[in-house]
């Protein structure tokens, strides 16, 4: 069965646009785990739009089930993370212009830089996802520079208008699952995810988990975050 990794940036991107210190991230993982989430998801991104350093430590401390830092590849992302130790360190490419991350990992033009990162965290005993696109050629490479496992970036599935690009982007992301699991790499996915398009996974026994955000937290407005949690959460069990 596969597990449910929420993700809480948004909780801080909602704090951040008062400048004030509530809501509260570390509160909302509170709850997300209370509503049985398997694991919490933050994202320190370079310019410190949402999550903060403080968010970071804080929920090192708090969080009880697993904790997943996505960050970019950079020496002083990997020395908070070496402090922080983690369970999961996600490695994203990031780009301050963005308004969230737009795409995976192009580990093949990266591969110096990345296999330097991954033995980096590896040094620390922090095991390494790279987010990366359902292909084939950037899996293989994953696997080559000792990456433990891929989060399979899902979003060109969950924006595709017609049936047809819907139908070819999910076929990109079976094709990619079954290639990592061949290769003996943990899988998970994410990016854009909702509570519409999680129920075409079904039966993809591949996937390890699925890491979720900004659906669960814009339900959480309306239902509150316990609520959210478990209505995916029961989405997920059902896959």
């Amino acid at each position: 069965m596969a597990g449910l990794a929420v993700n809480v940036d948004h909780i801080a991107t909602l704090r951040q646009a008062r400048g004030i210190n509530y809501p509260d991230p570390v509160a909302a993982a509170v709850l997300a785990e209370l509503a049985g989430a398997d694991g919490i998801v933050v994202h320190l991104r370079e310019d410190r739009r949402h999550i903060q350093d403080r968010d970071v430590y804080l929920l090192r401390k708090t969080v009880l089930s697993k904790l997943i830092l996505e960050m970019a590849a950079t020496d002083e992302m990997i020395s908070i993370a070496r402090d922080v130790k983690p369970d999961l360190v996600t490695l994203v490419p990031e780009k301050r212009e963005e308004l969230t991350t737009e795409g995976g990992l192009d580990v093949i033009s990266h591969t110096a830089a990345l296999e330097k990162a991954v033995a980096a965290l590896h040094e620390h005993r922090i095991p390494v996802s790279l987010f990366i696109d359902p292909d084939k050629n950037q899996i293989e490479k994953a696997g080559q520079i000792d990456a433990d496992m891929i989060e399979i970036h899902t979003g060109t599935y969950c924006e595709a208008v017609s049936p047809a690009e819907k139908d070819a982007a999910f076929a990109a992301i079976i094709e990619a699952a079954k290639k990592a699991a061949q290769l003996n790499l943990g899988v998970n996915a994410g990016h854009g995810l909702c509570y519409n398009s999680i129920k075409r996974f079904k039966g993809l026994t591949e996937i390890d988990e699925f890491s979720i955000g900004h659906s669960i937290i814009a339900r959480a407005a309306m239902v509150g975050m316990q609520q959210a949690v478990k209505d995916m959460l029961k989405l997920v069990q059902e896959l």
